[in-house]
């Protein structure tokens, strides 16, 4: 299939559809593969709902007609044709990924670059090998500005998709214990979202960075074009934390913020927007403005008022490093009571048992009301503090909690995605 003739189709079309859910007239549908489904046997329900064309890798759905496109692969194609998009329109790209704060960090810089540029930004959590292509494919002739989530659990990842994306800038929010089952190890985990930096350091290309993180210090240690922040270093650009009690507060240039984001976790998420506004050229007051209307919404620590509680429903994901950052904030609010429901931490691999055990341990000795443990690995755990309840399932919970009366309290709620522990809020 040749590329620039699929690329014609693309700019008559009204945009890339992979489910038949979701057609809309004249999109152009990839029939894309999964463990339980083959797109390719949608191919007459796409033309049927209104597609343009289907693209397809099997020979047995091609139609003479014109209305379907064969090729090899067609993730493969469809991950050419975002890069054959990318580089027609020359848009520049910042890249980002990281273990903890990707998607909030790529939010806060959107807010803040959309007020001097026209924008394209990754939608949700749309940050593989999928969700980029989707992501450079969503991009028009007006984007001024495309800011590219990635997301990886496994080596060579982020690599791949540096060869799609083809960014000009990149940003790592940090290196944690996550996805430990794919990556094998933290200093996995660090090799592998590493891969960043070297496509931008091989291609001499600008990187943002966090220079009060040793390991991203250390890891560009001589590396020129480098632009971080700093609460201490004078060689970089300095921007002071304030306060988080619960909302963030900060300041640089004179100039005090207050987000609605809570956590001293979210701190260095802000930075990351303030200082590629700075390099950008977004002036200082609209950086403010940026920052201090953002919302965070999706789980994402979000604080909600219910009753007399306190809610922060951090629920959309987990892994010991966030999970430890979200705990000891919590200990550092000034609350008189604090009650903590802590779901299960996936995709640890061998390490489970022990990452969930030294959580537990945590919690045990610190001084909250209540913790309720919730799932199979935390239902395993070994504790003996009075306050702390198991419940291997979220059943078991729901249960306890219809006949329990929680008022007055600051309560946490956080686990990874897949426990959807944000079902405990109309329960409280």
């Amino acid at each position: 299939m040749n590329i620039e003739t699929l690329h014609k189709d693309f700019l008559q079309s009204t945009g890339i559809c992979t489910d038949t859910r979701k057609i809309t007239k004249n999109c152009l549908f990839f029939a894309l593969k999964g463990d339980n489904f083959n797109g390719n046997t949608f191919t007459q329900q796409a033309l049927d709902n209104g597609a343009f064309k289907v693209v397809i890798d099997d020979l047995r759905y091609h139609k003479n007609t014109g209305e379907t496109i064969l090729c090899k692969d067609v993730l493969g194609l469809l991950q050419k044709l975002a890069t054959f998009h990318r580089d027609y329109l020359e848009v520049p790209i910042i890249a980002l990924t990281g273990s903890n704060g990707k998607t909030t960090t790529k939010e806060l810089i959107n807010a803040v670059l959309s007020k001097k540029f026209k924008t394209t930004a990754t939608k949700g959590n749309l940050n593989n090998h999928i969700g980029v292509p989707l992501t450079l494919l969503s991009m028009t002739k007006e984007t001024e500005m495309g800011i590219v989530e990635m997301g990886a659990n496994h080596l060579k990842e982020i690599e791949n998709l540096c060869e799609i994306a083809k960014p000009n800038y990149g940003y790592i929010t940090n290196f944690g214990r996550a996805h430990l089952e794919g990556f094998g190890s933290e200093e996995g985990v660090i090799k592998g979202k590493s891969e960043l930096y070297n496509y931008l350091t091989k291609n001499k290309l600008p990187i943002f960075l966090n220079a009060d993180d040793s390991i991203q210090k250390n890891i560009l240690n001589g590396y020129i074009n480098k632009f971080g922040f700093s609460q201490t270093a004078s060689t970089y650009f300095n921007i002071s934390f304030t306060k988080a009690s619960p909302f963030v507060s900060l300041n640089f240039n004179g100039i005090d913020i207050e987000s609605k984001l809570i956590g001293a976790y979210n701190f260095t998420n802000i930075c990351a927007a303030v200082i590629m506004g700075h390099y950008f050229g977004v002036d200082d007051s609209l950086i403010k403005d940026a920052i201090e209307e953002y919302t965070p919404s999706n789980n994402r620590s979000q604080l909600i008022n219910q009753g007399s509680n306190t809610i922060i429903l951090d629920a959309y994901n987990a892994n010991p490093t966030s999970m430890m950052a979200a705990l000891k904030n919590l200990e550092q609010m000034d609350n008189t009571s604090k009650i903590l429901f802590l779901g299960d931490m996936f995709e640890l691999g061998n390490t489970a048992k022990e990452e969930h055990q030294t959580i537990a341990d945590y919690v045990a000795k610190a001084n909250f009301n209540k913790v309720y443990l919730i799932g199979e690995n935390f239902g395993n755990v070994k504790v003996s503090n009075k306050s702390i309840e198991k419940h291997t399932s979220f059943n078991e919970l729901e249960k306890v909690l219809k006949n329990s009366t929680i008022s007055e309290a600051t309560i946490l709620i956080k686990a990874s995605r897949g426990m959807a522990l944000e079902r405990i809020v109309p329960l409280l």
